[in-house]
């Protein structure tokens, strides 16, 4: 057996120009801006993002808030945001519910009505310590 090995030549391969066509100097320099443009817009811009951060952290605060207000959960914060339960209440007490059938033990445990504790009444009126005195001799 003859062990020879024939190859066929590779494929002529394409020689590809992989240098940029030379441009003249005007058509870079239209597709640039003044530096005080630039730094115009990046400021401009960076104040739009932090008009947005904050825009977004008081939308955070008052879904927060507005799980507090229902007294439905010990940690209003267990609720996750959604932006939908702003504008729909129907849908903060829903999403509120879900939660509670799922997790129960994240429900407020805030006693509510008459416990038998506190001051009840007037309480029997002004005390004197001279009256009581005056009882007992």
């Amino acid at each position: 057996m003859d062990n020879d090995i024939t190859t066929e030549p590779d494929e002529a391969v394409e020689q590809v120009d992989t240098e940029a066509p030379e441009t003249s100097g005007d058509e870079t320099e239209d597709d640039t801006f003044p530096r005080e443009v630039v730094e115009k817009l990046r400021q401009e811009n960076g104040k739009y993002r932090q008009r947005a951060q904050r825009a977004d952290d008081l939308a955070h605060r008052l879904h927060t808030e507005l799980v507090r207000a229902t007294g439905r959960l010990a940690d209003p914060s267990d609720l996750e945001f959604d932006e939908d339960h702003l504008a729909d209440p129907d849908k903060l007490a829903g999403a509120v519910d879900e939660l509670l059938t799922v997790k129960p033990h994240l429900a407020s445990r805030r006693p509510v009505g008459d416990i038998g504790q506190g001051q009840h009444g007037n309480g029997g009126g002004d005390f004197s310590l001279l009256g009581m005195l005056k009882e007992r001799t």
